[in-house]
């Protein structure tokens, strides 16, 4: 009997010896000490608080919107052996070791569309993209200007017209009268208006309609008129060389100042530059001054001139400057005040030489003042033109004293 109630009392004390502390750490061979159940702690203890075993590491609470730069162990996972022989504090919740991955941010990677009507964001299909459209002239602007002026076209435009207007209705009326004799009656009355009014309805028209399609500067319409005068003077001179007939005489002078005007506006174009415009008239009142005073030189050397010679001379010289230096637009491209000043000093120099070339020698009926003036002008022109300083051109400066210490339009 009391080797059966040793047996029987064997498991109990096994029973026994596993239910305590002791047996329990030899069994599970951990290292952490155990501690005795105590009172529940609140979830976020106190800084002050001293853990309760100096040999456990103290657990970090991370917040959902804490910064991981003041974390210097923030990222860094623990060791699995540590995480499973760690048990979870009573009343703790457990933080992950590492931060939860994030969605990216699509509101910043790429724009929405915008917001309909009804509330809702329209998708983007290959269909609905928008294609750049192509570029359509509204007819605001005019050969690269903002259309201006009484006529939409330029702030010359009002000119252009009404010279054009003006030398149709006098080259109708002319033309008219020197066929019929300057007769008054009737039919020439007839005539003459008739002329009048269909060369005002034409002048008018194709001005308008040059005008209506490119753009008209106040240079292009204020030298036009010069040059209208001066192709008919050119026109009338040349065909004199040929004929006396006065209605062909009229034809000549009323086609060679339309011819001189549309060339001004074909070729010059409407944004003529002020200096090309400038260039081209000094060249007819020289052109004319020269012929004279040659013409002069000859007359009272001895030779004799026929009237018919001074007319034609007189009425080509204009139309042949003007022509040249119209030329010379092409190769030089002097300033405005350049050409001004030039003709302001061949003309006082030119003229003060010949008055007082005259009154020395005792009159102007010999060849010398003719041929001094010739000279002055044309020298005062020529250092003008080519040695005041305003010409310099600054841009082509050296720092070389052996290069050409500047050069200007002229050469």
């Amino acid at each position: 009997m009391s080797l059966l109630r040793n047996w029987i009392c064997l498991p109990a004390v096994l029973a026994l010896v596993l239910a305590s502390p002791e047996a329990a750490r030899a069994q599970t061979g951990s290292s952490y000490p155990y501690t005795e159940p105590s009172q529940a702690q609140p979830s976020y203890p106190s800084q002050q608080a001293a853990p309760s075993e100096p040999s456990s590491p103290p657990s970090t609470e991370q917040q959902p919107g804490d910064s991981a730069a003041g974390q210097p162990g923030y990222g860094q996972p623990i060791s699995a052996q540590q995480e499973q022989a760690s048990p979870p504090d009573e009343g703790n919740v457990p933080t992950r070791d590492a931060p939860l991955a994030q969605e990216p941010d699509s509101s910043r990677t790429s724009p929405l569309s915008p917001v309909t009507q009804d509330g809702l964001r329209p998708t983007l299909s290959p269909a609905s993209t928008p294609v750049q459209a192509d570029y359509v002239d509204s007819g605001a602007v005019l050969d690269g200007r903002q259309r201006l002026g009484p006529f939409l076209s330029g702030p010359g435009s009002f000119k252009f017209i009404a010279h054009h207007t003006t030398l149709g209705a006098l080259g109708g009326f002319f033309t008219q009268a020197f066929a019929n004799d300057f007769s008054f009656d009737q039919s020439s009355r007839e005539a003459m208006l008739a002329g009048t009014l269909i060369g005002a309805g034409l002048g008018f028209g194709a001005s308008a309609w040059w005008q209506f399609n490119n753009w008209v500067d106040r240079p292009m319409s204020t030298f036009g008129m010069g040059n209208s005068v001066v192709g008919g003077m050119f026109m009338a001179g040349f065909m004199d060389l040929f004929t006396q007939d006065p209605g062909v005489l009229t034809w000549s002078a009323f086609l060679g100042a339309e011819l001189g005007a549309w060339l001004t506006a074909g070729l010059g174009g409407g944004q003529l530059p002020l200096n090309d415009g400038l260039l081209m008239a000094s060249g007819a009142g020289w052109g004319a001054a020269y012929a004279a005073l040659l013409l002069a030189v000859i007359h009272f050397s001895g030779t004799d001139i026929s009237s018919k010679t001074w007319r034609d001379t007189l009425l080509l010289a204009p139309g042949i400057g003007a022509g040249a230096l119209a030329l010379a637009t092409m190769r030089y491209d002097p300033t405005p005040s350049q050409i001004l000043r030039a003709d302001l000093f061949g003309a006082g120099v030119g003229a003060a030489v010949l008055l007082i070339s005259g009154l020395v020698l005792g009159g102007f009926d010999q060849s010398t003042p003719y041929v001094l003036s010739f000279l002055g002008s044309a020298g005062a022109i020529t250092t003008v033109s080519l040695l005041w300083e305003e010409s310099v051109d600054r841009s082509s400066l050296k720092s070389s004293a052996k290069d050409r210490p500047y050069r200007n339009v002229w050469w």
